[in-house]
């Protein structure tokens, strides 16, 4: 199966029973005003083919992933900085920290990532986007 995306859009995989990852997919979605984002939860089976595709371990790799068919797959920090360089001034100006090693960027992303149910919580099943957003989902 190939992964069913346009050529010009990007794929944001995300955990779709984490909150904080929930909060942010709807906060990308409001500031996306080129329409550059699709979504898919990593549970999905898109996200699964994804997975299996790159050869993922999401036992060790507990992350947001971006994909697009020219650039392949990006994780964690530079995933999340990359996203916000496509949304638009002045949320664009967070992708400056591309320039901190991704180590660093990295540390501080894996220590929110290991806290997150604990902080924000966690839901039983993934979200279900409105209507109006379908098309917007994978």
């Amino acid at each position: 199966m190939s992964i069913p995306l346009e050529k010009d859009k990007q794929l944001i995989l995300f955990d779709g029973v984490c909150n904080l990852c929930n909060t942010s997919v709807q906060y990308v979605i409001k500031h996306d005003h080129q329409d550059v984002f699709r979504f898919t939860a990593l549970q999905s089976e898109v996200g699964q083919e994804i997975l299996a595709q790159f050869k993922i371990d999401t036992s060790k790799t507990d992350s947001i992933l971006l994909y697009s068919k020219t650039d392949g797959i990006s994780y964690k920090s530079t995933a999340a900085l990359k996203i916000a360089s496509k949304l638009g001034f002045p949320r664009n100006l967070i992708a400056t920290f591309l320039i901190v090693p991704v180590f660093i960027r990295n540390w501080v992303y894996d220590y929110i990532a290991q806290n997150r149910y604990k902080w924000y919580g966690k839901k039983e099943e993934c979200m279900i986007p409105t209507p109006e957003l379908k098309s917007k989902f994978l």
